[in-house]
């Protein structure tokens, strides 16, 4: 499975969202699973992959989270979650999407 977490410098949640990615990968028996973490550093480059924010997960080059109303730039990302807006998925989020 090829998964990429994409996040830019000093953002708050990006380490959260990696912590959380790989208890998802561990829960889904897929703990062995490389994730490669992707620096976004400059808002050309953020433009040239389409980056809607930090943190980002594409599995498989997609993300499952997309809206595709938010704007491509260098900004902190919002996920819905049950318990109300957050930095990150939940460990449940991303494990439904890995399954």
């Amino acid at each position: 499975m090829d998964i990429t977490l994409q996040y830019f410098d000093g953002c708050p949640n990006w380490q959260v969202a990696d912590r959380r990615l790989l208890k998802a990968l561990e829960l889904a028996g897929l703990g062995a699973t490389a994730v490669d973490r992707r620096l976004v550093s400059t808002p050309e480059e953020a433009e040239a992959v389409g980056f809607r924010g930090s943190p980002t997960m594409l599995i498989a080059g997609v993300d499952p989270f997309a809206d595709p109303d938010a704007p491509v730039g260098l900004s902190c990302r919002v996920y819905r979650t049950d318990t109300g807006p957050a930095g990150s998925p939940t460990v449940e989020q991303l494990l439904a999407v890995l399954r």
